[in-house]
């Protein structure tokens, strides 16, 4: 089917109580692996793309971006396209151009009043294309490489926050990092219900790699709604690949190491969407 729109995709969740979960890819097979996995738990997902993604592909984003849609009209069910972690405004400019339905700017660095002043300027970027879009408030940790929790998104703030910038989706920090390989984060369930009777948007938990399953469905419950995987896919295409190598060290056939590579990452995707979206 056609790309549905990240709106379509995070509004049906909110309305009903559940989570939909967005899958970072760089490459074609981590994009074939995420909707491979999302057909094969009869489940709608969400590609992102990011900011730093955009570098590695050398600033010509439309050829993936090109790939996932096709992908989308052979799937059978429901597959968004999504920027994740955008800082610079140039960035949201041509998204809708791409086929990018939603954006996540992150001026979450700033001073709160600072963050507002920018994000909402982004905001009215985005929405001027019709993009569903995501903000952050509060210290996710983990994109330079520390590790160390910081300080948890407020409620109220959150609802000064969502009121002021006019973003469609809000993501916090309730106790994860990005780029966790380990799944040992401990999750505020408490703080998580606050901010969903709080914020009067859509929250979205980013590192979400370092969740367990099973804590990640008790943060449906308590009122996430995006869960954002990207390390976790990494971390299975890697070892699956260095696998590959190890078992046959005179292999040179890419088939040979990307295919487990991609069929790794397939199945997490499934997995994780189980625990977002239960059937």
């Amino acid at each position: 089917m056609p790309l549905a729109t990240t709106r379509e995709l995070i509004d049906a969740a909110y309305a009903a109580g559940t989570g939909v979960a967005a899958f970072n890819a760089v490459t074609l097979e981590q994009a074939e692996a995420i909707v491979d996995g999302a057909s094969a738990a009869r489940s709608a997902a969400i590609v992102q793309i990011s900011q730093n993604a955009v570098k590695f592909r050398r600033g010509a984003l439309r050829p993936l971006t090109a790939a996932v849609a096709a992908l989308a009209d052979a799937a059978d069910v429901p597959i968004a396209l999504h920027l994740d972690h955008v800082e610079d405004p140039e960035l949201l400019h041509n998204a809708a151009a791409w086929g990018v339905t939603g954006v996540m700017f992150d001026a979450s660095d700033l001073e709160f009043d600072d963050n507002i002043a920018a994000t909402r300027e982004a905001r009215e970027i985005a929405h001027a294309q019709g993009l569903w879009f995501e903000a952050e408030l509060g210290a996710v940790g983990g994109k330079d490489g520390d590790h160390t929790i910081g300080a948890a998104t407020d409620p109220e703030q959150a609802r000064a926050y969502v009121a002021a910038t006019g973003c469609d989706g809000l993501a916090v920090a309730v106790g994860t990092s990005h780029a966790m390989v380990e799944r040992t984060a401990a999750l505020d369930l408490t703080r998580i219900a606050e901010l969903r009777a709080s914020a009067g948007a859509p929250l979205v938990l980013h590192g979400s790699s370092g969740v367990p399953d099973a804590v990640i469905r008790r943060a449906v419950e308590a009122g996430i709604t995006k869960v954002n995987v990207g390390t976790r896919l990494n971390v299975a295409q890697t070892a699956a690949v260095r696998a590959a190598l190890a078992g046959n060290p005179t292999l040179v056939d890419a088939r040979k190491y990307l295919g487990p590579g991609r069929s790794a990452m397939t199945h997490v995707v499934s997995e994780t969407l189980a625990a977002v979206s239960p059937s």
